[in-house]
């Protein structure tokens, strides 16, 4: 890897063209559910084995700059000894980590949510740092209803997560900064749309007043999307017009780039999305991607949890991040696309 002695540096890396972040930092209740989708116990190893299979994909480094690790996952190695660290440094990518403790009930709010892990986050990101993470990754959650988000839980999201930018940065971390507008419910793209806009100006303002240094953070938003309940669905223009007109009116011009969630998209529509809006002519920022199941989704079921499918399921991973990787340019041809 090239030598990334500044956090301005490390981010730079991660939204290189064509390359995007894996987000393989589910939590062991998250990964079970994955693992028993395919009828796979969630034991240490069977985790352990399906890691090493997407970061020993051969070729996956010329699409993935970044990948976000699990607790467990970051002191793991690959099968020929290798701690996971080293296996990703080794091939040009960046070792990241995810240290926020999850969403809990916001008090006072019913129905609300505001995550958790500040208590003890200095000395874990030192440690961190120490085991060869570069970066870090922190999720706030905010659900859209007739009465929610509160303006109450737009402001403890943003505090919490511009407290945490600010400690790692002191760390020597990047920070992704994820604030998810989740696509559960009903509402329609204009509703999602007030909402995303209304909490990233709220987390820029809490990330100055915390003295973040903008060129040294990531952030990891959602798309302005229907809910997936909505009867009425936005297609990818609209998906990529109402997207890139939020960030024109909430972003400051000298973030470093943006790397979306998938946020329950599928495989397809978030690749046709994050193209759409990379074949806009006015972006200020790389727009890349961090994505989890819509990098995994069709891995895990070639994989099957079977050493015979280890070869079927990296050539899916890497036509996975292939594809994304081209999206990130705008280059994303769907008649290559076999989930398509």
């Amino acid at each position: 890897m090239q030598s990334l002695n500044t956090l301005e540096e490390v981010a730079a890396a991660i939204v290189a063209p064509g390359k995007g972040i894996l987000a393989a930092d589910e939590s062991t209740g998250t990964i079970e559910k994955r693992l028993s989708s395919i009828n796979v116990e969630s034991t240490e190893e069977n985790r352990r084995a399906y890691r090493d299979l997407l970061f020993t994909t051969e070729g996956v480094q010329e699409h993935v700059s970044g990948v976000i690790l699990f607790d467990e996952t970051l002191r793991q190695k690959s099968a020929d000894g290798t701690p996971f660290p080293d296996l990703l440094t080794s091939k040009s990518i960046i070792p990241g980590i995810k240290v926020d403790k999850g969403a809990k009930d916001l008090a006072g709010a019913p129905g609300e949510k505001v995550t958790e892990g500040l208590d003890g986050l200095r000395e874990r990101l030192k440690e961190y740092r120490s085991l060869g993470a570069r970066f870090a990754k922190w999720r706030a959650v905010l659900s859209i209803s007739d009465a929610l988000p509160s303006h109450y839980c737009i402001d403890a999201n943003a505090h919490a997560l511009a407290r945490y930018a600010a400690l790692c940065v002191e760390q020597d971390l990047v920070p992704i900064v994820e604030p998810e507008v989740l696509m559960d419910g009903t509402h329609t793209i204009d509703e999602c749309a007030d909402v995303t806009t209304r909490t990233l100006t709220k987390v820029f303002e809490a990330l100055a007043l915390h003295r973040v240094s903008i060129p040294q953070i990531l952030l990891k938003p959602n798309m302005v999307i229907s809910g997936a309940d909505c009867p009425q669905q936005a297609d990818a223009e609209e998906v990529a017009s109402r997207t890139v007109s939020c960030f024109n009116k909430t972003l400051p011009s000298d973030l470093p780039g943006v790397v979306f969630l998938s946020g329950g998209q599928s495989e397809v529509e978030a690749t046709r999305n994050l193209n759409a809006m990379n074949l806009k002519s006015d972006l200020s920022w790389p727009l890349s991607f961090s994505y989890g199941r819509a990098l995994q989704a069709s891995v895990l079921k070639a994989w099957q949890g079977k050493a015979d499918n280890v070869a079927a399921a990296q050539q899916a991973f890497l036509t996975r991040a292939r594809l994304n990787g081209a999206a990130a340019l705008g280059k994303y041809d769907p008649s290559e696309d076999p989930q398509a």
